[in-house]
């Protein structure tokens, strides 16, 4: 599975979460897959078991460049794409942080309003500059905390 797939696929489950979170995660993921057919893979649940384990980190991180925004306010996609991005950056050594900016403004363009790529690029340039990506050299990327939860494999970017 690609993962431009795999990040669809978390992000329908990230946002599926967002209005069933009294329900225990795994079981977000069973039900996708037997009742809509969701295909996902390593990479997928990396992502959204990463997001749901990290996500005061990675919303305190979106907050501290979302100026005149708090989280509560954004809209849910537009908050699930981002969280998904600022994990990659985060945790995902393996990912460049300008392909998560990408592959992020790409899931803005398909699932939310016109205006919300640019919100999305502008949000997630200035964490990736907060978490010191942007100087360092890309074979030295920063950790910006431990690993990301639930790893395994996955496809390439």
């Amino acid at each position: 599975m690609e993962r431009r797939k795999s990040r669809e696929a978390a992000f329908e489950l990230l946002f599926e979460h967002e209005f069933k979170k009294d329900e225990e995660a795994a079981a977000t993921v069973r039900l996708a897959e037997m009742s809509r057919d969701l295909e996902t893979d390593g990479f997928t649940e990396r992502l959204y078991f990463g997001v749901l384990d990290a996500v005061e980190a990675i919303d305190k991180a979106i907050a501290a460049r979302a100026v005149g925004w708090k989280t509560a306010r954004m809209s849910r996609v537009s908050l699930t794409v981002l969280r998904i991005a600022v994990c990659e950056m985060m945790f995902f050594e393996d990912i460049p942080f300008t392909v998560s900016i990408n592959e992020a403004v790409e899931l803005a363009k398909k699932f939310d309003d016109e205006k919300a790529p640019a919100f999305v690029n502008g949000i997630l340039n200035g964490v990736a500059e907060d978490l010191g990506l942007k100087n360092a050299p890309a074979e030295e990327k920063p950790t910006a905390g431990e690993k990301a939860p639930a790893e395994d494999g996955g496809a390439k970017a």
